[in-house]
């Protein structure tokens, strides 16, 4: 999930300062012979994975993260974000990370505007054999998330105690952006399918997003919102995730991971955050980003789903 697109561009110069330090390492293990293939994608779980494909947006290519990688450079791609943990938890998988920074539904199929050029369209990564797919994508359609950090901010002092926020995304009694959210998830469902139609024997796994904002609670020094614009920052959140949950449940096989749960206590204001606050961190993670314990406790999720306890 993204602030802008343009996120991507100012962030950029700083990544390439750390890539000047990184090799473009990635995170994939070996691949080795996998044991015959079964009729079911349950069955996937008992005996391991061999090409695992991760698709999405910033939430999970986990930009400023160290060390990023170079292929290419404007995606923020991090070789310790969850697709790379969860890989080389998995050990005898092979990992292909398509994510990107900025992307949305469209870009599963249609290659991205990306700084010094364009990232090829996610979905050209899969393939026949592909047996695990991670997907976390929806926050950057519409213009959601980008809509809320970009405006929000900007109305607090107005009316510090109120929720100024809500107040202008809502017109004639509808909230904008929760009705944005149901296009949203007629995009995932398309996603999924896609997806299938290209690896048929892949399990499918759609990561929902992990909490921002505290249940209770402002911390506005991190998160500069108004008082009454957190709990409806949860709200919209809380109706993503529910969005891609619903999308989740119409594909036999996919599965939604809820992340929010799990993040509960690690918002942005906590002492062990997940998420980074409004100021940006050269070296950690973007602003309103996942930050490397973040990126730990989604893949930490993930592989407890997999059935693949014990970090």
């Amino acid at each position: 999930m993204r602030s802008r697109r343009s996120l991507a561009a100012a962030v950029s110069v700083l990544v390439a300062v750390l890539c000047g330090l990184a090799s473009s390492i990635t995170t994939t293990a070996a691949a080795s012979e996998s044991a015959d293939r079964t009729s079911t994608h349950r069955s996937q779980q008992t005996r391991g994975w061999t090409h695992y494909v991760a698709l999405g947006d910033s939430y999970t290519s986990g930009p400023l993260i160290p060390l990023q990688r170079l292929d290419p450079l404007g995606c923020l791609r991090s070789t310790q974000n969850y697709p790379s943990l969860v890989a080389l938890r998995l050990g005898r998988t092979v990992l292909t990370d398509a994510s990107c920074a900025g992307a949305d539904t469209g870009d599963m199929t249609e290659r991205q505007k990306i700084t010094l050029g364009y990232h090829r369209p996610q979905f050209d990564v899969l393939r026949p054999d592909t047996d695990l797919v991670t997907i976390g994508i929806g926050g950057n359609d519409y213009g959601v998330f980008g809509s809320i950090i970009g405006t929000c901010p900007g109305l607090r002092d107005a009316d510090p105690s109120g929720n100024p926020c809500q107040e202008h995304f809502t017109v004639d009694g509808v909230d904008t952006l929760t009705e944005a959210i149901q296009n949203t998830r007629r995009d995932v469902e398309a996603v999924l399918d896609g997806v299938r139609e290209r690896s048929p024997e892949a399990t499918i796994l759609l990561i929902g997003y992990p909490r921002i904002a505290p249940p209770t609670g402002t911390c506005t020094d991190i998160l500069p919102f108004a008082d009454g614009d957190y709990a409806w920052l949860n709200d919209i959140e809380e109706t993503l995730n529910a969005a891609l949950a619903t999308a989740a449940a119409g594909n036999d096989a996919t599965t939604f991971i809820d992340t929010y749960p799990a993040s509960l206590g690690h918002d942005a204001c906590s002492e062990h955050a997940w998420i980074q606050g409004q100021h940006l961190n050269p070296i950690g993670a973007a602003h309103y980003h996942p930050n490397r314990w973040g990126m730990e406790g989604v893949a930490e999720v993930i592989l407890d789903h997999l059935g693949e306890r014990g970090w």
